[in-house]
């Protein structure tokens, strides 16, 4: 498939080697793609520059504390309330939203699926959403829901945005490119995406067909973890965060727009393109981030660390040091730890994890969990390794080994994950995945020093 169509006037590029993109994760930025469009030393002029209407976006109270207040001021073509007209209630049966629990589906267990496969019907952004798990309760803005999304086709004349939550993707197979109001992103396997809350976009296939993770965040916004005793540096850079520069389209076209609200799903029809911000400046964008660029750290002399030493982003609780979401990257490292059973170990947690492969093998299961593949293990349900990694680690000579061609990651909350309908259902769920255990055999046999 050919690139899709860019239509938008995007700003000039900046210096640098990421043409069309601006470094860091919560910075202020500013950027106009017409000359003299952005407002010098105020937010709200009596008359802005090209006939523009200055609009904010705001993606937290006005009141939040200054290191956590996010706002944007947008200088656009129409204000948003142009693209708003009759709403109409629509149904995406496949996109569910917590409280969602189907009665006759029980979540007590551990899963596993094999890739969705591709359908036969041609599917965009919207409906081609596949919901999993959902968790928690949108209406008091906690906890998230887990998606796989199956996009074979661009939205034409067509937008979105999420009231009810910022969107987290990850894609696994394919290239799309998300056109918002703030400007352009490309999406490709082995990057993620934060989409905010309320960001009007579209989204067109560049290569395709296309399937990816996406996580629904209720809460509190994403955030990078407090590094602690780490320090300053590894883990996720802020640098290596890139918020796109404006672009926008002026464009008369009958067009719909498609708003998720308390879990339902509405749509209006207008005459217009909405993604018309000539220039923005703030804190509340879209950003995009190479996954290739974390730096993970580990233990160096013996033992094996908890996996959130690897985690990405946190959107955090009410409960400190208890996320509402961690998502947690398992990518290429080394294994050097002496005298230790270096795979994650067996256990039960408090936490829900559920985990995506996006390419290569996970050490803790060889066979089963394939790229594409998802696992659930919910709250207080003991899981780890299978019989064979079991007994490939307990035996192997422990001289430094790196973890290669490998990445998977981890969407996991303190709530309960329950299935939906269409993962209990119809998605590909190995119904043997239990059985990896049970060839774990007993070894105790009262001999002291057995080994």
């Amino acid at each position: 498939m050919t690139d899709a169509p860019m239509r938008m006037t995007r700003a000039p590029s900046l210096p640098g080697p990421h043409e069309g993109y601006m470094p860091g994760f919560g910075n202020d930025f500013e950027t106009e793609a017409l000359s003299g469009a952005l407002p010098q030393g105020m937010n709200s002029p009596q008359k802005c520059n090209y006939g523009l209407y200055g609009e904010q976006l705001s993606g937290t109270a006005f009141t939040a504390p200054s290191h956590q207040n996010e706002r944007t001021w947008c200088y656009r073509i129409r204000p948003s309330v142009k693209h708003s007209a009759r709403y109409q209630k629509i149904d995406l049966p496949h996109w569910k939203t917590a409280p969602h629990i189907p009665q006759d589906v029980t979540s007590l267990g551990q899963y596993r699926w094999s890739p969705l496969p591709h359908a036969d019907q041609p599917l965009t952004w919207v409906t081609g959403m596949r919901t999993m798990t959902t968790a928690g309760d949108v209406n008091t803005q906690v906890g998230m829901a887990s998606h796989v999304y199956l996009v074979t086709q661009s939205m034409v004349d067509e937008y979105f945005y999420s009231a009810d939550s910022e969107l987290l993707v990850v894609p696994q197979e394919g290239r799309l490119r998300f056109l918002t109001e703030l400007g352009i992103i490309d999406l490709a396997p082995q990057e993620i995406a934060i989409l905010p809350r309320g960001l009007v976009y579209r989204v067109e296939v560049v290569e395709g067909p296309c399937r990816g993770f996406v996580c629904e965040n209720y809460g509190q916004k994403f955030a990078l973890p407090g590094r602690g005793p780490i320090g300053a540096n590894c883990l996720a850079n802020r640098r290596d965060f890139k918020s796109p520069v404006a672009a926008f389209e002026d464009r008369e076209a009958d067009s719909t727009v498609t708003i998720k609200w308390c879990g339902q799903f509405h749509r209006t029809r207008i005459g217009h393109s909405p993604l018309d911000v000539v220039a923005w400046h703030g804190n509340y964008a879209p950003v995009k981030y190479d996954l290739n660029t974390y730096c993970p750290v580990g233990a160096v002399l013996f033992d094996h660390p908890d996996p959130s030493i690897f985690t990405v982003l946190t959107a955090p609780s009410g409960v400190e040091g208890t996320a509402n979401i961690d998502f947690v990257l398992f990518r290429d490292r080394w294994m050097v730890a002496e005298d230790t059973f270096r795979p994650p170990w067996y256990h039960k947690n408090v936490m829900s994890e559920l985990m995506g492969n996006i390419h290569g093998q996970y050490d803790a299961k060889p066979k089963g969990f394939v790229p594409g593949g998802m696992s659930l293990h919910n709250m207080m349900l003991p899981h780890g390794p299978d019989r064979t990694a079991f007994e490939g680690a307990s035996n192997a000579e422990l001289k430094p080994h790196k973890l290669e061609d490998t990445m998977s990651f981890m969407f996991e909350t303190r709530f309960p994950q329950h299935l939906t309908r269409f993962a209990a259902q119809e998605a590909p769920l190995q119904d043997d995945y239990i059985d990896c255990w049970e060839s774990l055999e007993k070894k105790f046999d009262g001999t002291p020093g057995k080994k």
